[in-house]
């Protein structure tokens, strides 16, 4: 299958932090800029998400567009509301359906991985549903390589569906994927599909060392905590430095994030979030830009003390992504 090379996701903004009509006109500018891919979870916003996507393209043909959404974090109370046991995977699928308003998601992702659930079980689940036509392609959410590998060989030996893509956190200070999970998805096909490219817009450069966060944007909401790890003046000052470098090449910090990012040749797509339809149109101004090697060694040495490359790093310090 084939993916646009920035997707629209909607973790954050719909259904929680932007107003449905500016919602669906994102989603309509990020029509407008030939992005097809769409990216969701059945956990953002308790559901509610899901159901703003679905209103939005409703209209859109179907075979026009490509609609991934994610199963594993709770749903409800009940224990039997989480995880990616067979009950939860297939009742999850059918209240998502529901929301999307489709018979089918062209790509449906284990949030992540399920030390409870027999593998077996959940691979199982995954092929029936792609067998009934409910769901087109399987794939997986921040596993580690040894997780990935697994299941590659578990599908292999039951003749089941194996995984096409894994969607981590991937940008230029989160570098963890490169040390093992790219070297094996390369090699088994498996293609990335990243989440927060621009680091939770910290790689915009609109956060200064040593001032407060401007009111309204991610770091003075429900995330504010769980970006304290990138909001400290360690961080800040290198990539202030970065975005000088990205502007005297005539460049915005956020194209040259989202451009570095698509370099990566196992990387299929990068997902991109918005709560204005201008910041669509601005980020898809990084697919004209081809970056030279010089600059990228720049840019890459302005952030060196910021940047994590350890595999034990892999899992976001934000759960409800």
């Amino acid at each position: 299958m084939l993916v646009s090379a920035l997707s629209y996701g909607n973790w954050i903004t719909h259904g929680s932090q932007i107003e449905e009509d500016a919602a669906t006109a994102c989603v309509k500018a990020s029509l407008e800029a030939g992005i097809t891919t769409f990216d969701t979870a059945d956990v953002y916003a308790w559901g509610r998400a899901e159901s703003v996507l679905g209103r939005a393209l409703k209209g859109v043909r179907r075979d026009s567009i490509e609609i991934f959404t994610k199963v594993y974090f709770p749903t409800g109370f009940n224990p039997n509301n989480r995880g990616l046991s067979r009950k939860h995977i297939i009742e999850s699928l059918h209240a998502s359906l529901e929301r999307l308003q489709t018979d089918h998601v062209d790509l449906l992702q284990a949030h992540r991985f399920d030390f409870e659930a027999p593998l077996e079980e959940t691979l199982r689940a995954f092929d029936d549903l792609v067998r009934q036509g409910k769901v087109h392609y399987i794939g997986v959410s921040e596993w580690t390589a040894e997780q990935i590998a697994d299941a590659l060989r578990l599908a292999d030996d039951m003749g089941f569906d194996r995984i096409v893509s894994n969607q981590p956190q991937y940008s230029l200070i989160w570098r963890v994927i490169e040390a093992e999970v790219v070297p094996l998805c390369q090699q088994e096909g498996v293609g990335q599909i990243c989440w927060s490219p621009l680091a939770q817009g910290v790689l915009t450069g609109k956060y200064l060392p040593g001032a407060p966060p401007l009111q309204g944007s991610r770091a003075t909401g429900v995330e504010a905590e769980e970006m304290s790890w990138l909001l400290g003046d360690e961080v800040l000052t290198p990539v202030q430095h970065y975005a000088e470098l990205c502007r005297q090449a005539g460049y915005t910090p956020a194209s040259v994030a989202l451009a570095w990012v698509l370099q990566n040749h196992n990387v299929s797509s990068a997902i991109i979030g918005a709560s204005r339809p201008e910041q669509i149109a601005e980020n898809v101004k990084a697919l004209d830009i081809e970056l030279e090697p010089d600059f990228v060694a720049a840019i890459e040495e302005a952030l060196a003390p910021t940047t994590l490359f350890d595999p034990a790093f892999t899992f976001s310090p934000n759960p409800r992504e």
